[in-house]
């Protein structure tokens, strides 16, 4: 539950940070939240795609597989996933490609 930042939210909250450095850095954790939510949900939204895609076989397929392998490198490099986990959800796309092309 994302709660409006204000000085009547600590009786809400039992757990709020009582200094001001710990409530500056809660507010700005909040910000980040925000971003790093919907760059997870671009990665997922166009990984989708692209599996929709291969299965699909149509024209899209290298465009869609493309802007997915653009959303797990950004997600990678910005933090929302490891690195190793990019490499595998890549991987694993270009597998599925490589087996739908081979039927």
């Amino acid at each position: 539950m994302l709660l409006a930042p204000g000085p009547d939210i600590a009786y809400l909250c039992p757990y709020m940070a009582i200094t001001t450095s710990a409530k500056k850095a809660h507010r700005a954790s909040l910000k980040k939240r925000v971003f790093n939510v919907r760059r997870k949900r671009v990665l997922l939204d166009t990984t989708k795609t692209a599996r929709k895609a291969i299965v699909a076989g149509g024209k899209l397929t290298a465009e869609s597989l493309s802007k997915a392998y653009q959303a797990i490198d950004k997600a990678a490099k910005r933090g929302i996933i490891k690195k190793n986990t990019a490499a595998r959800k890549k991987s694993r796309l270009a597998r599925a490609l490589a087996a739908a092309t081979k039927k």
